[in-house]
This record gives structure tokens, C-alpha cells and sequence, in this order.
């Protein structure tokens, strides 16, 4: 039994990546929801199996494998082209934080697993959903970058700077990829789940009272997003970060 009502299908398909919880399952939930079929990864194969049933078996495959294993990059493309016979969009949600504190004491073993997880592995799919379908027949990427990545993030300034790398992927991506493929990303600040979850745990009113709106965000926040920059409406737009942060930056500056 699915948890969304599915329209008749709209023809695209999309790989969404990381997609088993949290803001890739909320991004792939919006696109079957507007009737596209979605291949979802991400590292938990029974994880991945329950959001495929939730997402509609006729609609979604799951393919599980590390982000970062070049691999899996393959085997999660080709499936999808076998599954359905394109890939349109693809949305580069995989990502990982396994650090807190100052980057003064960051170990560098580190730093290189969140740059291979949260950016190389963008790249790679990126490569390989161009070479599958995009440069022959269009499409869009959307990046998930963060607010961390546009200001200092204090005691997540690895997962901040990799994610201003992805920002600045965006940018060459959309270079080289146009005419034929639009590329943007999305900056989220603090969204309600798992993976942020040390961001606001038992302190959830004292952190949503920086937000203008006085709330955190919720994964379809980020997939109302993500199915605009996939969109028709959306069809002029190339090289930008869309800043999803509840109006967080308009307090920058303010004591």
C-alpha cells in the first residue's frame, strides 16, 4: 500500500539519491506525487525496500550501495535506463556529517569522506546520468547543497565547506551542460530529520525561535522545491541556489 495517491505517470523519470528517509524520500515522494517513476538509493537495502513499497512498486525501484562507490554510481543508472528507459532528472541528495567540533582539530581522513560522499559522488552521477541520457536528450540536476555552505558553520565546518563545493558545482555544471541540461541546487537550513537530528533534539522551540517563519523545515519543504526546479516552470533557470532556510538569513547581522 503506497502513502500517496499517484496521478497518471507524466513520462519523466528521476534518480534521486539518499533517497530511503529524511529529504531524498520527501524530494522522491514529490515527484511520484506529480506522476513521475523514481529510482531511489541509498546504503540500507531494507530501508530502500520500505520506501519503495510506500512510494508504489509500479512507480519506484530501490538500489542500495554507498554514494561514494563509483560502482554502485554505475549499477544505480544503468538499473534506472534499464527500469524505464530514461533518466530526466536526477537530484544529488546523498550526504554525510560524521564530525562536530572546530575544523582547527578536523581529521583529514574525515574531511576526504565527507568531499568523496557529498561531492565527488554528485559529480560522478552527474557524469554518468549525462552520458546515460541527458546530453542526447535533456533534463535537470538538482544539487542539495545547505545553508552551511553559504556561511560559516560553526562545528560543521567540514560538511560547510563541502557543501559550498557543491555550490560551485552547480555553477560549472550548468556551464557545461547547457543548452541541453539545467542545473541548480538547493540550499535547506535545519530540516526535521535523522540525519539533522543533533541540530534540534530536545530543543526543537528554542531552535525553530531563530527562524522569521518559527519553524523548522520538513522534508517536503525541500520537495516542493525540487519538483519547481524540475518543472517546466522553472525551464529558464540554470546555475542557481535556491535558499530554502525558513528565513533564517534575514536575521544575518542582527544581535
Amino acid at each position: 500500500m503506497t502513502s500517496v495517491e499517484l496521478p497518471e505517470p507524466s513520462g519523466k523519470v528521476a534518480l534521486v539519491t539518499g533517497a530511503s528517509r529524511g529529504i531524498g524520500y520527501g524530494i522522491a515522494e514529490a515527484l511520484v506525487a506529480r506522476g513521475d517513476r523514481v529510482c531511489i538509493t541509498g546504503r540500507n537495502e531494507e530501508a530502500l525496500k520500505e520506501a519503495v513499497e510506500r512510494l508504489g512498486a509500479d512507480r519506484a525501484i530501490g538500489v542500495a550501495g554507498k554514494a561514494h562507490d563509483e560502482a554502485h554510481q554505475a549499477e544505480a543508472v544503468e538499473r534506472t535506463m534499464e527500469a524505464f528507459g530514461r533518466v530526466d532528472h536526477l537530484i544529488n541528495n546523498a550526504g554525510t556529517n560524521p564530525v562536530f567540533g572546530p575544523i582547527a582539530d578536523l581529521d583529514l581522513n574525515v574531511a576526504r569522506k565527507v568531499f568523496e560522499t557529498n561531492v565527488v559522488s554528485a559529480l560522478g552521477f552527474a557524469q554518468r546520468t549525462w552520458h546515460a541520457w541527458q546530453k542526447d536528450n535533456g533534463g535537470a540536476i538538482v544539487n542539495i547543497a545547505s545553508v552551511a555552505g553559504l556561511a560559516p558553520s560553526p562545528f560543521i565546518g567540514a560538511y560547510g565547506i563541502s557543501k559550498a563545493a557543491m555550490v560551485n558545482l552547480t555553477i560549472q555544471l550548468a556551464h557545461e551542460f547547457a543548452p541541453k541540461v539545467r542545473v541548480n541546487a538547493i540550499a535547506p537550513a535545519v530540516v526535521k530529520t535523522k540525519f539533522a537530528q543533533a541540530l534540534y533534539e530536545g530543543r526543537e522551540e528554542e531552535a525553530a525561535a531563530a527562524y522569521p517563519l518559527k519553524r523548522l523545515g520538513v522534508p517536503s519543504d525541500i520537495g516542493g522545491a525540487a519538483e519547481f526546479l524540475t518543472s517546466a516552470q522553472s525551464d529558464w533557470i540554470t546555475g542557481q541556489t535556491l535558499v530554502v532556510d525558513g528565513g533564517l538569513f534575514l536575521n544575518a547581522g542582527v544581535a
